[in-house]
């Protein structure tokens, strides 16, 4: 996801640039201010941390780009693309390394294993939403097994 101040700094297109020039897929995409409740559910494993509230109104203070991605490692993949979630741990060449300076304001959020992902999917993706299709270049990004 991109966060609403990854969205308010245009910085949509260079973190959807590193995503596929990585090799990876975005095979779904929604641009959408996210409701309260939705945002509740979003980071309900946050509900007792005293961040809880800040976290919810930041995500619903404007528009975010959700995506769902696909490939290889995805989630390991797409944690190492956007750095450490603190900024100022991140390395340079990550989304948070180049971008982002406060942990509060951070330009994107990144589900920590494939079970949040397929929890965090199912919040704000419809199964009609997410789309199958090869890229030309899988041959080129993956090694195949021998038969």
């Amino acid at each position: 996801m991109v966060k609403p101040d990854g969205v308010q700094r245009g910085l949509v297109g260079e973190v959807m640039s590193r995503i596929e020039r990585r090799g990876l897929k975005i095979v779904a995409l929604r641009m959408s201010t996210i409701s309260r409740e939705l945002a509740k559910e979003h980071y309900a494993e946050h509900v007792e941390k005293p961040f809880f509230n800040s976290l919810v109104d930041f995500i619903t203070s404007g528009p975010s780009v959700s995506m769902v991605v696909e490939g290889k490692n995805a989630v390991s993949v797409m944690r190492a693309i956007n750095g450490a979630t603190n900024p100022a741990n991140a390395a340079t060449g990550s989304i948070r390394g180049d971008f982002a300076l406060d942990t509060g304001r951070n330009i994107v959020h990144a589900s920590d294993s494939p079970e949040s992902a397929r929890r965090e999917i199912d919040i704000h993706f419809e199964e009609s939403e997410i789309i199958q299709y090869s890229r030309v270049d899988e041959n080129w990004l993956y090694e195949q097994a021998n038969p």
